[in-house]
């Protein structure tokens, strides 16, 4: 997939460019929802499993619990595990992001 590809897509989505270019530093930056950061908290945590002992901290969970529903908190969940199992295989193979499979 192209980075740059999927910036384009969210920008005719709506998205603006201080959203993209900021969402690295998502907890600094004030374009986000609590909705929104409740999910990036959640996506950190999950995608970090080894920086703590204690990867998603029941305080993480219980916010991401409090903006989504049940069916909506499993999707993000599920989201978050393809999007790392991707990465990871891309990672192991050697793939750049945007480039040719």
């Amino acid at each position: 997939f192209c980075v740059d590809m999927h910036a384009r897509d969210a920008k005719k989505a709506g998205e603006t460019d201080e959203r993209l270019w900021s969402v690295a530093a998502w907890r600094e930056a004030p374009y986000y929802t609590d909705e929104e950061r409740a999910a990036l908290a959640l996506t950190e945590a999950a995608t970090r499993l080894a920086d703590r002992s204690d990867p998603v901290p029941d305080d993480v969970w219980d916010d991401a619990a409090d903006h989504f529903d049940e069916e909506s908190l499993a999707a993000l969940v599920v989201a978050i595990a393809a999007i790392n199992a991707w990465n990871r295989i891309n990672v192991t193979t050697r793939q750049l992001a945007g480039g040719a499979s």
